[in-house]
This record gives C-alpha cells, sequence and structure tokens, in this order.
C-alpha cells in the first residue's frame, strides 16, 4: 500500500486563469524519502496542501495510507506531520510553551506532551535554552522547533515545504540527519526543497511538477544514472526562464 496516492489531482484558485495543480498523478510508497519538487509556482505547496487537507481539490482524489478524507479526516490528520515553509511558532512563547500548545492541540495528554518534549528538546539541542521566548532564537533554532512540532504526536507520513531554507550550516546538518534517522526508523517522508545537490543527498525517489503537471518521476539513483545531476534534469525539464511571480 501506498503512503500516498495522487489520482487526477486539479485545483484551481477562483480568478486563476490556468489551474495551480492540473490533473497530477502521483503514487508516494510507504517509507519513502521523497523529493517533490519543481520551480516557483509549480502546484507544490498546493499539492502539499491539500494532501494534508488544507485544501479541498477541485476534482481527483487522495487517500492517505488508503482512507479517504471524506471517511476518516481524524485519522488520517493524525497520521501527518506537517512543516511548513513559513514558521509557525508563537514568538512570545517558549520552545517549551510552543511543544505544550500544539501538543495539546493534537490531543496529547499532559503526560505525552512533556515526554515528547523532553525527548525532542534533547535531540534537536535546545534543552539549555527552552526557558527563551523563540523571538530570541536564530532562524536555525527556530526551523528546529518548526519540525519538532510537527513530530510531537509521532505521525506515520512528515511531510516537509522547504524545512532548510535560509538557515546556518549546523542546524541544516542536524535537521537532515535527524530526518534520515526518522526514514530509516520507517518514516515517511514527502520533502520540497530548492537545495537540488541535498535534494539528490537524501532523497531515494523524486519527483518534479510544473504548472500543476508531472514532468518526471522515479528513484534518484535512476535519474543520475546519465551523469547528469539534479540540476541539470530540473533545468532541462522546466527551462531557464526566472520564476520570480
Amino acid at each position: 500500500m501506498d503512503a500516498i496516492s495522487i489520482s487526477g489531482l486539479v485545483h484551481r484558485y477562483s480568478g486563476a486563469a490556468e489551474p495551480a495543480v492540473n490533473g497530477l498523478n502521483l503514487n508516494i510508497p510507504k517509507g519513502a524519502f521523497y523529493g517533490l519538487l519543481g520551480p516557483n509556482g509549480a502546484g507544490k505547496t498546493t499539492t502539499i496542501s491539500i494532501i494534508c487537507g488544507i485544501l479541498k481539490p477541485s476534482t481527483g482524489e487522495v487517500p492517505i495510507l488508503g482512507r479517504s478524507w471524506k471517511n476518516d479526516a481524524v485519522g488520517i490528520r493524525k497520521s501527518i506531520g506537517l512543516v511548513p515553509q513559513e514558521i509557525a511558532l508563537y514568538d512570545t512563547m517558549t520552545a517549551s510553551e510552543n511543544l505544550h500548545f500544539f501538543g495539546q492541540m493534537l490531543g496529547l495528554n499532559r503526560k505525552e506532551i512533556q515526554q515528547k518534549t523532553d525527548e525532542l528538546m534533547e535531540a534537536f539541542g535546545l534543552s539549555d535554552h527552552r526557558g527563551k521566548q523563540l523571538q530570541n532564537y536564530s532562524g536555525g533554532m527556530k526551523r528546529r522547533v518548526n519540525l519538532m512540532v510537527a513530530l510531537m504526536h509521532g505521525p506515520e507520513i512528515l511531510i516537509l515545504d522547504e524545512p532548510t531554507v535560509g538557515i546556518d550550516v549546523h542546524s541544516r546538518h542536524m535537521i537532515n540527519t535527524y530526518l534520515q534517522e526518522l526514514n530509516r526508523s520507517g518514516m515517511t517522508i514527502v520533502y520540497t526543497s530548492h537545495q537540488l545537490d541535498e535534494t539528490e543527498k537524501l532523497c531515494d525517489r523524486v519527483c518534479i511538477i510544473d504548472h500543476g503537471k508531472l514532468l518526471i518521476e522515479g528513484k534518484t539513483s535512476e535519474l543520475l544514472s546519465d551523469g547528469h545531476s539534479l540540476h541539470h534534469h530540473f533545468i532541462e525539464l522546466t527551462g531557464k526562464q526566472l520564476r520570480d511571480a
């Protein structure tokens, strides 16, 4: 059984000339470290939002672990952890307070929240900073807490939208190493990034989408077997035109 099955997915924003996602078909196997790649405006974030139940598709189906959003929305939400591109934390709260708050939102009891908070603070090297407000954290530290929140409830699937953008080398290394450990333990990871050299090292499967359509998909090793880098394939498939809008 696949972790995520995307079939005939279409999503059109009100007033848009073209769909943001346009007939996308994609299967993400359980246990994969999967790179969902594409230029700005390709439809990546829209696809992730639909997978997580934040947006409803115009048409198409997105079963998660064989379950549909219509029949088991609560169960699906418990199985997914989302790390958004923007820092989704409260700056005037400490890291521990953020984790406790979101742990309650995720339905954990007090003992579970405390145990998971202690575990994650230690694992991400933040135990000595647990009493500081987030506004006094560096960008890399905030990124780590952003990821910690998504892991509080022990999800089967972790979805990351540009999790290491704009952070220092050491924080990036820590986050990527931890993600690899999670994947080796059996967690399915869906990962979007413009750091294509990083994607090559982390992801065992990748796809490239543009204008909401699938351009290429497969094992990373097979896509790179012609001797070209992922960056080369990305530019060849999506073109050299700037995507600033």
